[in-house]
C-alpha cells in the first residue's frame, strides 16, 4: 500500500491490521490491531494525528484528515462506511458513520451511535451515545435501542474484522496470477512481442 512519511512522521500499521493496496497513508497515522482500511481510502496526518483504533474499519473511498490541532480518532470497533469525509472528528467506540456522511471539525460521535447515510454533522456537534442521527445538519432522532439501526451497530464490527482477516490471506493480484500462468506455459510477458524470423 502507498505509505508516505511527512516531516519525519511515518504511518504505523499493526501487522494484524488489513490495509488495502490502493489505500494511501500519509504522516502521523496509526492503524491498530485488527483494524481495516479499505480500497482508495486516504488517511492524511500532516497537521495532526489520524488514529484508527483496534478493530475499527474505514471503508472504500473515505477521506480522513486532521486539521491543525484537531486529531481524527476512530474508536475501537467503529465503522466509517463508504465514501465518507471525516475532518478533525472523534468517533466513539462501535459508532457507525453510514455511507456518504460528512463529519466536520471538532464533532464528537458517542459510542454505538449511528449517523444515517448522507448526513452532515457540522463542526463542534456533540452526539450522545446510542442514538440515531440523520439529516443535514444532522439531528438526533432518538435512541438506537430496538431500531433496525441497532442491528447494524451490533453486527458490523465483527463482520468487518472477519472480512479483514479473509483479505489478509485471500487477496491476490490477478495480473500476477496471469503472469505466473503465462510463464508456466512459456508465453511472453505482456507488452513483449514474439521474436520474428525474416525470410528473404
Amino acid at each position: 500500500m502507498p505509505m508516505y512519511s511527512f516531516e519525519g512522521r511515518s504511518p504505523k500499521v499493526d501487522p494484524t491490521a488489513f490495509v488495502a493496496p490502493t489505500a494511501v497513508l500519509v504522516g502521523d497515522v496509526t492503524v491498530e490491531a485488527g483494524a481495516s482500511v479499505w480500497f482508495n481510502v486516504v488517511l492524511r496526518g500532516d497537521y495532526a494525528p489520524v488514529v484508527i483504533r483496534e478493530g475499527a474499519n474505514v471503508q472504500d473511498g473515505s477521506v480522513l484528515h486532521a486539521p491543525p490541532g484537531i486529531p481524527v480518532d476512530v474508536g475501537p470497533g467503529a465503522t466509517i462506511a463508504h465514501m465518507c469525509t471525516i475532518h478533525g472528528a472523534n468517533i466513539g467506540m462501535e459508532a457507525l458513520i453510514a455511507n456518504h456522511c460528512t463529519v466536520l471539525d471538532g464533532a464528537v460521535i458517542g459510542a454505538r451511535s449511528l449517523v444515517a447515510a448522507h448526513s452532515l454533522v457540522v463542526g463542534g456537534t456533540n452526539i450522545p451515545p446510542e442514538v440515531v442521527v440523520t439529516g443535514a445538519p444532522a439531528k438526533v432522532k432518538g435512541p438506537i435501542e430496538g431500531t433496525r439501526s441497532e442491528m447494524w451497530v451490533n453486527a458490523n464490527p465483527q463482520a468487518y474484522r472477519d472480512l479483514a482477516q479473509r483479505y489478509l490471506v485471500g487477496l491476490g493480484s490477478v495480473d500476477e496470477a496471469y503472469a505466473d500462468q503465462d510463464a508456466a506455459e512459456g508465453l511472453p510477458e505482456p507488452g513483449l512481442s514474439e521474436p520474428t524470423t525474416h525470410i528473404e
